[in-house]
């Protein structure tokens, strides 16, 4: 009987301390933070250039001021909105891809809607043969960049092939280090199979940047993201960069793609021929995987695919809502939809 009464107390004094620990677990507060990629899809000046006919006031586009500005104002209501759910006034770094120069991002950042966010900019001209570049966007107030470089990708077998470099941010995200490589890889124009050698070679390229990095820092949280031009499931970001699809069992220097699951699902970043791709990947280092959450954890992947960034009509319905779509302007966005994470910490 005494034995019994031990055990009876001995229950309720366990199931306390565990209604104890799960109720502390509820109080907890975490900060959060957004960071996000867009491919921002032909973002031009009016100006002419050596590499940009196409997108002038005179050329086939009929690229002027009212489109520009207007342009520049749909991407910035897309950027404000980004992560707003959970991290209001746009991500705290934000990759780009497929902008002209430095004087875009100015204008960009310069809009009303964006500028109460402060955004600062680091960006480099690379050789692309299109003339568009990758960039980073960050609010000071939450990343403080400490270093950055361009990385050009060669190669020695088309010494004449020109592409955008990988562009390397590291920075103190609230106080914590943090490295961001920001990728556009080169296209599949010509086909996919012919093309995949050059987005091979990108593969290659970033996985020797990520190594370097950890080669100083072997738990450095580092954040790859990009218009890879190719899914989480292709050889380039299979088994040439080595990112996992799946998050169990990863080791110190295995990297996940926290767009995989999402891809699984059917859900994509672009459209063509009334398929889905999820070109615009996000892929992080093991570290921000841990359990450990008194510093910078991943919570959530996203895309960002409102139903004001579609096509509500015709042929493309259902499509990204396109700037142009051929060559009829149409006042849209982009062909892709933004990706994002949030990373979480106990405050």
């Amino acid at each position: 009987m005494y034995r019994l009464f031990l055990r009876n107390v001995l229950a309720v004094f366990l199931m306390l301390v565990a209604l104890g620990y799960s109720e502390a677990q509820e109080k907890k507060a975490y900060k959060v933070s957004c960071i996000g990629f867009y491919n921002l899809e032909n973002l031009f000046d009016t100006l002419p250039g050596p590499n940009d006919v196409e997108f002038t006031p005179d050329g086939p586009n009929k690229w002027n001021s009212e489109r520009y500005y207007h342009k520049l104002n749909n991407m910035a209501e897309v950027i404000a909105q980004i992560g707003d759910e959970m991290f209001p006034g746009g991500p705290a770094v934000l990759g780009v891809s497929e902008i002209e120069n430095r004087l875009v991002l100015d204008d960009l950042v310069n809009t009303p809607r964006l500028k109460q966010s402060n955004y600062q900019i680091v960006h480099y001209d690379s050789p692309d043969r299109r003339g568009v570049d990758v960039g980073l966007l960050y609010r000071p107030e939450f990343f403080k960049v400490t270093s950055h470089r361009s990385v050009r990708l060669n190669i020695p077998d088309n010494p004449e092939f020109r592409t955008r470099d990988q562009l390397v941010v590291s920075g103190l995200l609230d106080g914590e280090t943090i490295h961001i490589i920001v990728n556009h890889w080169p296209s599949r124009s010509g086909g996919e199979k012919r093309s995949q050698p050059y987005r091979i070679a990108a593969a290659k390229l970033s996985r020797s940047i990520i190594d370097s990095i950890r080669a100083t820092d072997a738990d450095a949280k580092i954040i790859l993201m990009g218009d890879l031009n190719d899914d989480p499931d292709s050889r380039s970001i299979i088994d040439y960069l080595g990112a996992k699809n799946n998050a169990d069992g990863l080791r110190s220097g295995d990297l996940f793609n926290v767009m995989a699951s999402l891809y699984r699902e059917g859900i994509g970043t672009l459209a063509y021929q009334d398929s889905w791709n999820l070109f615009d990947n996000i892929i992080i280092t093991q570290p921000l995987l841990g359990k450990d959450r008194t510093s910078w954890v991943f919570y959530k992947a996203k895309v960002f695919n409102k139903p004001f960034l579609r096509q509500t009509s015709g042929q493309y319905a259902g499509y990204p809502f396109r700037t142009y779509v051929g060559a009829n302007y149409s006042g849209g966005y982009s062909d892709h939809f933004p990706v994002y994470i949030f990373l979480i910490k106990e405050k």
